[in-house]
């Protein structure tokens, strides 16, 4: 059964009124920009400086594990989280896991999808201003 903790971005806001707007994957680096609902021209900037494997999913509804339980630790409207448990991470390269070690498993959602990130660092977080 996949568990999640919660993680402070150091921003506040709706998640469900948020979406992905860019990312950017490098060999070793990774980022990702988020809509701030209430923020005009700004960005929620995720950050990974290391290795990563990354999932992207735009369907919420549309599950792509089969397990029987709940998603315990899930707060409403809540956008970051570190994820313990979940197939997506099992299912990874073992070999990968141990040469980037200690590897966790991060979820950011939105209300219109979500992006799961294996990593050996953990997330940064800043907003940014966006261009038109």
């Amino acid at each position: 059964m996949p568990k999640y903790f919660p993680i402070d971005a150091g921003v506040t806001f709706d998640c469900d009124k948020s979406d992905l707007l860019a990312i950017e994957w490098k060999a070793e680096s990774l980022s990702a920009d988020f809509v701030l609902p209430s923020a005009e021209g700004q960005a929620l900037r995720v950050r990974f400086n290391g290795a990563t494997i990354v999932r992207l999913l735009d369907e919420m509804p549309l599950s792509t594990e089969q397990q029987p339980t709940k998603n315990e630790g899930l707060v409403p409207r809540h956008f970051a989280y570190r994820v313990g448990g979940s197939t997506f991470a099992d299912s990874q390269s073992e070999t990968w896991k141990e040469i980037h070690r200690p590897v966790r498993q991060y979820e950011f959602i939105t209300g219109w999808g979500c992006m799961d990130v294996l990593s050996g660092v953990e997330p940064s977080f800043e907003v940014v201003d966006i261009t038109a």
